[in-house]
């Protein structure tokens, strides 16, 4: 199991000949794990070719602010977005410099000014360039941003000289990208996690279902592995590949998923239940196929329990997410529901509206708890996973731990 399974890494590499390092360096994080998105300035193609890095981590490398394919104009966004670490490796003076003054004149500065996701510069330079007055104080500033220098080294460098300015080894570099990224927030946190639909059987042929397709619940287990928690899924039936380094307890029915929740909540610290449970169930179901032999079949339904309810009403539940589908007013119903059900929070969305919810690779939430609400615009359900985890992350955190809740 690769420790940065899951992981996004961003690879800026700027002019210098330490950029050949950089080939090593993509190879090391790919054998870990991680998905790597390399983009170079110009500069950098002086040093090494594209076709080179593109090769070693199996995407595209990104070279240009204006890209054509980019009708929208905002792939600095979207990579932005896609990153857990930008790490720029070899990270020069000059770009040191922009960076410190917030200049963003090429992909790479401006993809950097617009990440939420940390940030590691790994200098190479000659020693009498790293040494200078501008450049001690441009890291200097830097790091006081939150910046992370990793480096630089000291050593034999390829002017002939000797000193500091040297780009630490990708072995060393790897080894700092997995212990940032490796211990994530939710470190030893135990998630369970429902997702997809219910089928209540009819007869042997037929049920009652919804247009669940278990995206925003899947999405969300990734995004907790990502953050560090082990994660357990309790799938209804999708047509989904398990995400890595998640345990998948499949499941067919609502009371097959009560009783695989019962039977795994004493040993989590956090339930999220996203999965589109059937409020009701075929009160008889039949033996064998029923015939189409008269106008009119009438089926009488009877009340599946309710899960989450039932969890958070243990003596000693755990901190309890719902989710909310609503056709109409859906902060007054979701938060009668919250209450009514007795959970932290709950996530809201539309649906039926024509855009976002069920079936769809986009949604939009409205996160709610006591005293509090978080609005999450439409966006790509990867990405709305992200932000619902760092929600939920930083509200169980508030709960564990009351007198640090600002």
């Amino acid at each position: 199991m690769g420790e940065l399974n899951g992981r996004h890494v961003l690879l800026g590499i700027t002019g210098g000949i330490a950029a050949y390092k950089a080939a090593e360096l993509v190879r090391l994080l790919r054998r870990a794990g991680a998905e790597v998105q390399v983009v170079m300035t110009r500069a950098a193609g002086e040093f090494i070719t594209p076709l080179t890095l593109q090769a070693l981590s199996g995407r595209a490398v990104r070279q240009d602010f204006f890209d054509r394919a980019d009708e929208a104009a905002t792939g600095h966004i979207e990579l932005a977005r896609w990153a857990d670490l930008v790490l720029v490796a070899p990270a020069s003076a000059d770009f040191m410099a922009r960076l410190a003054h917030g200049m963003a004149n090429d992909l790479l500065s401006t993809v950097c000014l617009a990440t939420g996701a940390p940030i590691a510069l790994a200098p190479a330079m000659n020693r009498g360039m790293w040494l200078n007055p501008a450049t001690v104080a441009n890291a200097g500033l830097l790091q006081q941003r939150g910046v992370l220098l990793w480096g630089p080294g000291e050593g034999e460098q390829a002017c002939g000289e000797t000193g500091p300015g040297r780009m630490l080894e990708p072995e060393a570099l790897l080894e700092r990208t997995k212990a940032l990224l490796a211990n994530g927030p939710l470190t030893g946190v135990r998630v369970l996690l429902t997702a997809g639909p219910t089928r209540e059987p009819i007869d042997p042929v037929r049920f009652i279902g919804n247009r669940s397709s278990g995206k925003m619940g899947y999405a969300l287990a990734r995004a907790f592995t990502a953050a560090g928690a082990q994660v357990r899924l309790i799938s209804g039936p999708v047509a989904l590949a398990t995400p890595a380094d998640v345990d998948r307890v499949d499941v067919g029915t609502a009371l097959e998923m009560e009783q695989a929740v019962l039977e795994h909540v004493d040993d989590c610290d956090l339930f999220v239940a996203c999965a589109a449970v059937a409020d009701y169930r075929p009160a008889q179901v039949a033996g064998s196929k029923i015939k189409k032999n008269r106008d009119r079949l009438e089926l009488t339904l009877t009340r599946n329990p309710d899960i989450l309810a039932g969890v958070a009403a243990r003596p000693r539940p755990p901190f309890t997410v719902g989710f909310a589908a609503e056709t109409e007013s859906v902060v007054e119903q979701a938060q009668e529901k919250r209450r009514l059900k007795g959970i932290d929070m709950i996530a809201a969305n539309l649906v039926g509206a024509g855009q976002g919810g069920f079936e769809g690779d986009e949604n939009a939430l409205t996160v709610l708890w006591e005293g509090g609400r978080e609005d999450l615009p439409l966006d790509k359900k990867e990405q709305l996973a992200k932000s619902l985890t760092a929600i939920i992350t930083e509200r169980y955190y508030a709960k564990k731990n009351p007198t640090q809740d600002a």
